[in-house]
């Protein structure tokens, strides 16, 4: 007899919502699994999957680590639903110093990363079935909260025939009545690209026809090259409403703190009704991660310790050389040598392997040669030719990382049929 209360019916499985369909997130996806399976049988995986510096021994600037240890006290009450004053008020400076005249301090909200402010944007600017230009190879966080939040993700191409750069023609031929935005990620996260000045004036211009609404990834803004040249979106976009994302992760090495924010420029009566939107979207969640916020005024006021990793001679920069002479001297690579950011994105030659598949490569490289990459794939790239590395390890980490990557593509090739280059 069935005790009371509980039935002898097995459960059907419960249902997910629908709009999880269509979402992928593959840097921390099956493969990602799969390597904590092998781990845990013992073996040692080298996990290029994704920019997390601690896990490479970078570590926070001591300045920016005692801020939030002398704030504990202050830190264990809701603050404003933007985020503390003084930390907005060091965005602002540093905007203003940067010349982003128009950032002002109403107009920041402090998020729990990044992540979570560019779903509260695209929540605040999104009904069903209206559209967002993203790129393509993008930061599949763009693509998974336009989804989620209702939105469609149309995709301008950034292949890297042109440096991974998008083309603003197409990028406006793309434009319907339901877009309401253009995606931006400068510099380029899967590909290290940083988009000229005169891009950006035109993707702005298309923007003002069009009356949408720029968003501009921009938390890599101080990990550039070789003196490349990074140019913010909001100095240039005047009175397009434009919602510039930055934070603590990447330029500090701070990915734990969870400290973002987002600075919202354009002219007043244009951005009133979203902001108005995001205020009340911030204070739904309460506030951000109080602690994490102490940490802002002194990562941007004091000493400014990633110029040292991405100059010659310095950790990133060395890592990314080992990078672009691997990708060199290799039989079946090719590689765009990244501006900015913390990853490269090599492709793989067609005249050596034509059967290539990304997905296919990544797994037998993980399980053969205990390495753990991201396919293209997972960046939604059309050309499945691709992968995507972090430049974190050490520079001979990385050099040994590609030997094994030449011995699997030669494995491959030895199977596969090459074609015939006229």
């Amino acid at each position: 007899m069935a005790m009371q209360g509980k039935s002898s019916r097995v459960p059907s499985p419960v249902c997910t919502g629908a709009r999880l369909e269509n979402v992928r997130y593959e840097i921390r996806g099956a493969l990602a699994r799969r390597a904590l399976e092998l781990e845990a049988a013992g073996r040692k995986i080298a996990k290029l999957n994704i920019g997390n510096p601690s896990v490479f021994g970078f570590t926070v600037p001591d300045h920016v680590r005692q801020a939030i240890e002398h704030n504990l006290v202050s830190s264990e009450a809701y603050c404003h639903q933007k985020g503390l004053v003084e930390a907005r008020e060091a965005i602002v400076a540093q905007q203003h110093a940067h010349g982003i005249t128009a950032a002002h301090v109403d107009r920041i909200f402090i998020g729990n990363g990044v992540s979570e402010l560019i779903d509260l944007g695209l929540r605040s600017l999104l009904s069903d079935g209206d559209e967002v230009l993203l790129p393509s190879p993008d930061y599949p966080l763009w693509s998974a909260a336009v989804t989620l939040n209702g939105g469609k993700p149309v995709y301008y191409t950034c292949p890297a025939e042109r440096e991974h750069t998008p083309d603003a023609a197409e990028i406006e031929a793309l434009v319907t009545p339901r877009t309401r935005a253009i995606v931006l990620v400068n510099p380029n996260n899967p590909t290290g690209a940083i988009y000229p000045r005169e891009l950006l004036e035109a993707i702005v211009r298309i923007a003002d026809t069009h009356g949408l609404v720029l968003m501009s990834d921009e938390i890599y803004d101080e990990i550039v090259y070789d003196q490349a040249e990074f140019t913010a979106l909001a100095k240039i976009a005047g009175d397009v409403p434009c919602l510039t994302f930055d934070g603590l992760s990447k330029v500090q090495r701070a990915c734990g703190y969870r400290v973002g924010w987002l600075s919202m420029t354009g002219a007043k009566a244009a951005i009133e009704p979203l902001e108005a939107a995001l205020d009340l979207l911030a204070s739904l969640r309460l506030c951000a991660n109080v602690a994490g916020q102490y940490a802002i005024a002194p990562s941007l006021e004091g000493p400014q310790t990633i110029a040292q990793l991405v100059a010659p001679g310095g950790r990133l920069y060395d890592t990314r050389a080992a990078v672009i002479e691997a990708c060199a001297a290799s039989r079946f690579l090719d590689l765009v040598a990244p501006k900015g950011a913390m990853y490269a994105f090599p492709s793989v030659r067609a005249d050596r392997l034509p059967s290539f598949d990304d997905e296919a490569f990544a797994l037998d490289l993980l399980e053969s040669e205990n390495v753990l990459i991201v396919p293209g794939r997972g960046f939604n790239c059309v050309p499945r030719n691709h992968f995507r590395i972090t430049l974190l390890p050490l520079a001979p980490q990385m050099r040994e990382v590609f030997a094994r990557i030449e011995r699997v593509l030669e494995r491959m090739a030895a199977t596969q049929p090459q074609r015939q280059v006229a």
